[in-house]
């Protein structure tokens, strides 16, 4: 397949790459520095430069154009400022999938955030972002025109990945390393029945393969 990846310098994305490209598919990574093209070399994608806060749909429809799947990972930041939840969480997302649709790539998938809601009550950053992003994840699932999964992680951390996760439509809190978020999206990408499915995501007992298939089609 070939994966168009928004937000292709982040963390997880990154690591999705990785993962995507030694599976032998295509990956490209939408970034928004030429400076950091070579990482996303060296994880195996092809670097585009394009700014998802003022880049015009039809720009994005181009990059997508011929791709099987897209993938949203991008986010503003814990240090952006409130401002950039609003155009970067839920306004580039939104361009995202209205690009996607116009390139005719039905394949969507949404690193969201557990506990995103767009009528998430308060005034702080974090309360801001899950609005945000409650706001961007009402906007997919409302499309018909996409085959959308919605992946909400909860607490992410660096630890080396497990291969053991608990994936539901509600899981509670818990924590997660990048590194399974990472391969339970690559793992969604290869699982079509996921689409329609908002899912939580933690640490857990189940192999991520075991895991996927199991909510597949539910």
């Amino acid at each position: 397949m070939r994966i168009v990846i928004a937000g292709g310098h982040g963390q997880i994305a990154l690591r999705l790459e990785r993962l995507l490209s030694a599976g032998g598919h295509e990956v490209a990574g939408i970034i928004r520095s030429s400076g950091q093209s070579d990482d996303l070399r060296e994880a195996g994608a092809e670097p585009v430069v394009l700014d998802l806060e003022s880049a015009a749909v039809e720009e994005v429809a181009d990059v997508l154009r011929g791709a099987d799947a897209a993938v949203f990972a991008a986010g503003a930041g814990p240090g952006s400022g409130i401002p950039r939840k609003d155009t970067v969480d839920r306004g580039a997302a939104v361009l995202f999938a209205d690009a996607a649709e116009r390139a005719g790539v039905r394949r969507f998938v949404v690193v969201s955030s557990m506990g995103a809601d767009s009528g998430h009550e308060g005034d702080d950053q974090f309360a801001v972002y899950l609005r945000a992003k409650g706001a961007a994840d009402d906007d997919v699932r409302a499309r018909s025109g996409l085959d959308w999964t919605i992946l909400r992680p909860g607490s992410l951390t660096n630890d080396a990945g497990t291969g053991l996760v608990d994936l539901q439509a509600s899981t509670g809190r818990g924590m997660v390393p990048r590194d399974d978020v990472a391969a339970v999206i690559a793992e969604l990408l290869d699982t079509p029945a996921t689409a329609g499915l908002t899912l939580e995501l933690i640490g857990g007992s189940v192999p991520v393969v075991v895991a996927v298939r199991d909510v597949a089609g539910n």
